[in-house]
């Protein structure tokens, strides 16, 4: 089911600031609302790390924290997944507990929402503090692309700002969205992966490949070693016939 947010008034003043989060801010652990998500997510990142497409430069994550100060409140919302082009390196043994555009590198290139329980929030375009996930990526953030999946059913919304207002991106005849930013599309996907069966996210690069998971290629070079094994023992048998023949002729093949 599509929801499209319900046009948004004139909106309030907003005084943004990027600051670093505190060092002794005290980040909420929240549980994980559905053991899918993450898997998904995850599946998402490996087709991309076995292709050599993630650079030391990027920044892929799931569930962490996006911060902006808005009307000197902070703000933090943490996609199910992202994708930032560029972002300052850091320093050696060091983890990154958040992230803050502007002032550490680019605003995220794409974000995504997996539908969960508590479904609607990802729809939310409340203004007042806390303001919705919509409202943020939308008009704080400034998201070119804002991705919501509902792995129960299988439904992908693409969502691309145009001008200052998400639009829906009207599904493509094959099912996958070219997403610019990332030189791929994004398509949905039925099967088994680590012990759940469903609907996933997948990549298909620009000439419709599909991006293989570990699993996948690991069996697409299983069948590749046996069909050279097939080869070699065809080649080895038509080499043994051959020798039959010339014996019969009496000819030594080992004299050939």
């Amino acid at each position: 089911m599509v929801v499209t947010p319900t046009p948004l008034p004139s909106q309030p003043t907003l005084q943004i600031r990027w600051e670093a989060l505190p060092e002794d801010f005290k980040l909420d652990d929240e549980p994980v609302e559905n053991v899918g998500q993450p898997l998904i997510a995850g599946a998402l990142r490996e087709s991309l790390e076995l292709v050599g497409y993630i650079q030391p430069e990027m920044l892929i994550a799931s569930n962490l924290g996006i911060c902006a100060t808005v009307n000197d409140n902070l703000v933090i919302k943490a996609p199910d997944w992202m994708y930032v082009a560029r972002v300052a390196p850091l320093p050696p043994n060091t983890d990154r507990r958040s992230y803050t555009p502007h002032l550490e590198g680019d605003v995220p290139q794409v974000v995504m929402e997996f539908l969960s329980e508590t479904e609607g929030s990802e729809y939310s375009s409340k203004q007042t503090f806390p303001p919705g996930k919509w409202f943020f990526y939308e008009q704080i953030l400034q998201i070119p692309i804002y991705v919501i999946f509902n792995p129960a059913q299988g439904a992908l919304e693409v969502y691309q700002r145009q001008g200052d207002r998400y639009q829906l991106v009207s599904p493509p005849d094959h099912q996958r969205y070219w997403l610019e930013p990332m030189n791929l599309f994004l398509g949905v996907w039925q099967g088994e992966k680590e012990g759940r069966s469903g609907y996933w996210l997948r990549w298909w690069d620009a000439a419709g490949n599909l991006l293989p998971w570990a699993v996948e290629q690991m069996e697409q070079q299983q069948q590749q070693l046996e069909q050279e094994r097939q080869r070699a023992e065809q080649e080895r048998q038509r080499a043994e016939r051959l020798a039959a023949q010339l014996r019969s002729l009496g000819i030594d093949p080992e004299q050939v």
